[in-house]
């Protein structure tokens, strides 16, 4: 098998198909797409291909047949009808509405001189060219690539995300209004389109983005992997393959990769976060913080399918922030009710440990520094060291604010400790199970470890005073028996401890640790 470049950054479809890139037909997808409708709204995290998605549209609808050779849609198009295809994209960097607007004005004149059109001079601004081009067509299509990017630009900025939205939502009026003759509309974005009072003007397309029929159609399979880029497999460990970067989930049969982290794993030959490195996540962390929500009250989080695909810049919500991102997946849904509901969770192993490092470097914790902390806990706790455990464990929780922690409420420093330990033991790869309730209804136990053969169930609680630290961690031992929080892992065939961690109301810092036998 001779191995191909590796399509990175290439969002070409004539360059991949032309220069000897590998390349995964999702023809039947979008075949099934354009005979299906008209009028649609895609959405997908970046690096999933959605430019390479509009530029194959593009080609294909301009009637450029010898690209298509060989590919599942070859057969099945007319290619003797060529249609006038009207893309636009958002790839600059957008602080206010004129930027958007020079951006916009360049774009059309492009387009215009490519199509013939010669708008009249009074045509100055983009929207006034954008109505007279989509009215001027007869076949028109048009695609638009990352319609939100100027308003994910300015998302921390709640004034100029309202002027951006408002603007934007003027332009894109105008596809509805003069597009009547458009044989084919779609738009792409990160973030679903928002309720129809604030993008009234695109309230008429179809958002196929938790559509089975089109799971697959942006970002790589199994099957793609073991056929298309079974080259490059050799010397890489296919199990690790998955586990690090398989897992997405948008309803359909199959789960599918993340294309931008497979291409630089083939390329790298190492497994590294290399799509979440490439993202920037502060706004999402700052978000989590205003929320009072640590990474472990992410894990399989059950929502409705409205907090999924909101979208609003002056009402965030941030589980449909992080599922739209990329950063958590839906694992399951619902079926047996009224109204569907979703488990959440992160995808695979590297974005939650992307998310949970990133986020401990942003809160102050340098990698290394991390990363050798998370070792010598799991290191104390395979020699039954509790002292020990608790002395590394405070001074790891020293270096980090508590920032989690809203003053108007009762704080609960156990529940902000609990998470910062919990990301520490992802960044070393650890199995984690975290639980949020029992039959017995909400418990103190928060999350199960397994390591080298052996597990331990960690349950943290409050010690009030100096006096009643040894008193307290008892107590939370006694009640993690009673309620026989380690019963259902006595199956895996390991033996397993108990952890009581009680933290200090005063001192904010852990007061006694105790371990003992489950």
């Amino acid at each position: 098998m001779n191995r191909l470049k590796l399509p990175i950054g290439i969002q070409s479809f004539r360059t991949i198909r032309e220069e000897g890139y590998y390349h995964v037909d999702n023809t039947p997808q979008i075949r099934e797409l354009t005979d299906r409708g008209f009028y649609y709204f895609l959405s997908r995290p970046y690096g999933f291909g959605k430019s390479l998605l509009v530029d194959t549209l593009r080609e294909l609808f301009e009637g450029n047949e010898p690209l298509f050779r060989g590919l599942d849609i070859h057969q099945h198009w007319d290619w003797s009808t060529q249609y006038q295809v009207v893309r636009l994209g958002f790839d600059g960097k957008y602080d206010e509405p004129a930027d958007i607007e020079a951006d916009l004005v360049d774009q059309l004149q492009v387009v215009e001189r490519d199509l013939g059109i010669d708008p009249p001079k009074s045509f100055d601004k983009a929207s006034s060219r954008f109505m007279y081009l989509l009215s001027t067509l007869d076949r028109s299509v048009v695609l638009v690539d990352d319609y939100d990017k100027p308003l994910l630009d300015v998302i921390d900025k709640p004034e100029m995300a309202k002027a951006i939205r408002d603007y934007l939502m003027g332009f894109y009026g105008i596809i509805k209004g003069s597009g009547r003759n458009a044989r084919f509309v779609l738009l792409t974005g990160v973030n679903m389109l928002p309720r129809a009072s604030m993008f009234s003007g695109l309230n008429h397309l179809l958002n196929v983005s938790l559509d089975p029929a089109y799971a697959t159609i942006c970002g790589y399979t199994d099957r793609d992997l073991d056929t298309v880029f079974a080259p490059e497999l050799p010397g890489l460990d296919r199990d690790e393959i998955r586990r690090w970067y398989n897992g997405y989930h948008w309803l359909g049969d199959e789960r599918v990769y993340n294309p931008f982290a497979l291409l630089q794993l083939f390329r790298k030959r190492e497994f590294e976060p290399y799509w979440f490195e490439a993202q920037s996540s502060t706004h999402l962390f700052r978000r989590m913080m205003d929320r009072n929500i640590c990474p472990m009250a992410l894990e399989n989080r059950v929502v409705d399918q409205s907090l999924i695909s909101k979208f609003d810049p002056e009402d965030p919500y941030l589980e449909a922030q992080l599922f739209q991102a990329g950063h958590l997946t839906i694992v399951e849904k619902d079926q047996d009710r009224f109204m569907p509901r979703y488990t959440i969770d992160c995808p695979n192993f590297e974005v939650r440990y992307g998310l949970n490092r990133s986020l401990l470097s942003f809160l102050g914790q340098e990698d290394e520094t991390v990363s050798d902390c998370g070792k010598d806990l799991v290191r104390l706790l395979a020699e039954n060291d509790a002292a020990g455990f608790a002395n590394r464990l405070g001074s790891f929780f020293a270096g980090i604010p508590c920032r989690w922690q809203d003053t108007k409420k009762p704080v609960r420093y156990d529940m902000w400790y609990a998470g910062m330990l919990y990301s520490c033991f992802q960044t070393v790869g650890l199995d984690i199970r975290v639980e949020d309730h029992t039959g017995y209804g909400p418990t103190d136990m928060d999350m199960a470890v397994f390591h080298d053969g052996r597990g331990f169930v960690f349950g943290f609680g409050m010690a009030e005073e100096a006096d009643d630290r040894d008193s307290a961690v008892h107590g939370i031992i006694e009640k993690m028996r009673e309620r026989d929080y380690a019963g259902k892992y006595r199956d895996r065939g390991v033996p397993v401890h108990l952890v009581g961690i009680a933290i200090s109301t005063r001192e904010r810092n852990p007061a006694a640790v105790e371990m003992l036998p489950a």
